[in-house]
């Protein structure tokens, strides 16, 4: 079945790896050894990905988590931080999106992402307007890798799900699409997604990356 679409996710796919000079500076705001800062930011993901908590909430159940609290004002400036720490774009992979927007394939972008990271994504980036649709976990109170949000973006998008192809950086979020039939690859960096490109063949229907 041709590719009618390439659905690309966000973080560490799109852009580049987390910025840690962000991250060392979430670590001195919050006062955690490392492993307890990660403990907490990671088990509450999800829930902040969804919408069930959001900024605030979410940074005072990553204090509970570490048997801590948090101000407000700190809470404030580590919504920044996380914010920075996920936003230095990949430029390789933006290019690549724009040449297969321009040789007619549909494109949507489909991310878990809370709702603060968001509102900032739409203030910055007008290349957001390139893509045919854009799937936000926290609109949806549905996250990768519950099918749902496949099949909503497969629907907004007009094809089935062998006509897709899904980028993820997580290894269980490839699976997910690949269990609702989509075509899916996971992406390290980008001399690896253009070696997986040419081993499945799909580099035959995309441009060169």
């Amino acid at each position: 079945m041709p590719l009618r679409a390439v659905i690309f996710d966000y973080g560490m796919v799109l852009t580049g790896p987390a910025n840690p000079l962000a991250h060392q500076r979430m670590l001195e705001l919050t006062q955690l050894p490392h492993s307890e800062f990660e403990k907490g930011y990671w088990q509450h993901r999800l829930d902040y990905d969804r919408g069930t908590l959001q900024g605030q909430t979410y940074w005072q159940a990553v204090a509970r988590t570490a048997a801590t609290t948090l101000e407000p004002q700190i809470i404030d400036r580590l919504i920044e931080q996380d914010i920075r720490m996920w936003g230095d774009l990949n430029p390789d992979m933006l290019c690549w999106a724009a040449q297969i927007q321009a040789a007619g394939l549909r494109t949507a972008i489909l991310s878990n992402m809370g709702a603060e990271m968001l509102a900032h994504l739409r203030a910055s980036f007008a290349w957001l307007e390139g893509f045919d649709h854009l799937t936000w976990s926290c609109e949806l109170d549905i996250i990768k890798p519950e099918p749902e949000i496949y099949r909503h973006t497969l629907e907004k998008l007009g094809v089935r799900a062998d006509e897709a192809l899904f980028i993820d950086d997580r290894e269980e979020n490839v699976e997910g699409a690949r269990r609702v039939g989509m075509r899916a690859l996971l992406f390290r960096d980008v001399a690896t997604l253009r070696d997986d490109l040419e081993q499945t063949g799909l580099n035959t229907q995309l441009p060169a990356l």
